[in-house]
């Protein structure tokens, strides 16, 4: 059994400590955090099926006052386990890093950090391969890793060259208020970091994009324009985006109407949260546009990255050495692709 960790108990943490838990292959350790937050009493309250450690103690005393039972520090957590998973805030993990280094341990990292904390910048479809064995890997965002699904299904049985993008971006996660209150769009320089990133994964490919934000917190949709080396028909792409696992085609006609779709479907199927760990694409979105193929992804921010991360355990700790074995282990115990 892999031992692991999660650093960071918040949006992502939270969600990467129920997906390592799902796993009949790993452990989970324990989980850490700095203060008493509202997802931390949460956990109390549901009786701490995880051992909740502290990374730092500047906030003991205020576990104790709430009677939230505490398990060690961080750095106790980190020499029990294999692998730690850092869902910290961005630049946090970079200096977290230095305690894995200290204790010889693999990590994982999420998307808000530099690519140069890393050895691998890891995908799990992708670029697995890349990630066998390595100690440090680091995550791609919510946008690219749906993203990158989506291209690389196309990639590997056509060929892709070229892709454009545009991505209509959920301004923050729900419960944040750092963004403010407002009504308004905006757009981002071109290209985004998205497109830059989908070339460090897969450099055969062009890519470009534009990014907008918006005032809503449930979900982001892309919009791909892809070129083939020979031509893609719609046939042809709806062909490999149903056989994809964390692909889901759904139709306008059945009442996917937009993000907030996907999100209330989730809850009423009663999944942890609202949480999706497929990317859904609507097969009314897909059509042929001269040599070009053009489609729509939703994306669901929370919870896209978990089986991705999860991915990562198997190929840094060499638990499966092939992609294709790798992949489905996670989406075995993640339930994924079961409503097929």
């Amino acid at each position: 059994m892999i031992k692991v960790g999660v650093c960071g108990y918040g949006t992502i943490g939270q969600r990467l400590a129920d997906g390592v838990a799902l796993q009949k292959d790993m452990e989970l350790i324990g989980v850490a955090d700095v203060a008493p937050t509202l997802a931390i009493r949460a956990l109390k309250e549901k009786g701490m099926p995880y051992n909740l450690f502290l990374s730092v103690e500047d906030y003991r005393s205020d576990f104790e006052k709430l009677n939230i039972p505490v398990s060690g520090t961080m750095e106790e957590m980190v020499q029990k386990c294999d692998i730690i998973l850092d869902a910290t805030n961005a630049g946090v993990g970079a200096k977290n890093k230095e305690i894995y280094s200290k204790y010889e341990k693999k990590a994982i990292f999420q998307g808000g950090e530099k690519n140069s904390v890393a050895d691998v910048f890891f995908h799990g479809y992708a670029n697995y391969e890349k990630g066998i064995g390595k100690q440090f890997l680091k995550l791609t965002s919510c946008n690219t890793t749906g993203l990158i699904r989506a291209v690389d299904c196309l990639d590997r049985d056509y060929g892709i060259d070229r892709v454009a993008i545009t991505i209509v971006r959920r301004v923050a996660d729900p419960g944040d208020y750092h963004r403010g209150l407002t009504n308004a769009l905006q757009i981002d320089k071109a290209p985004s970091h998205q497109a830059v990133d989908l070339m460090t994964i897969m450099p055969h490919i062009n890519a470009t994009g534009i990014l907008i934000h918006t005032p809503v917190t449930h979900g982001h949709i892309i919009t791909v324009v892809a070129t083939g080396k020979k031509k893609i028909t719609k046939d042809m792409a709806l062909k490999s985006f149903l056989n994809h696992d964390r692909i889901r085609v759904v139709k306008i006609s059945d009442g996917f109407l937009g993000n907030s779709s996907f999100f209330k479907y989730a809850r009423d199927l009663g999944n942890p949260r609202g949480d999706m760990y497929e990317i859904g694409l609507w097969e009314d979105s897909i059509v042929e546009t001269g040599d070009d193929i053009m489609f729509a992804i939703n994306i669901p921010q929370e919870s896209v990255t978990i089986p991705e991360t999860v991915d990562g355990i198997r190929a840094a700790c060499e638990m499966q050495t092939n992609r294709l074995e790798g992949v489905a282990k996670t989406n075995e115990y993640l339930g994924i692709g079961k409503w097929k």
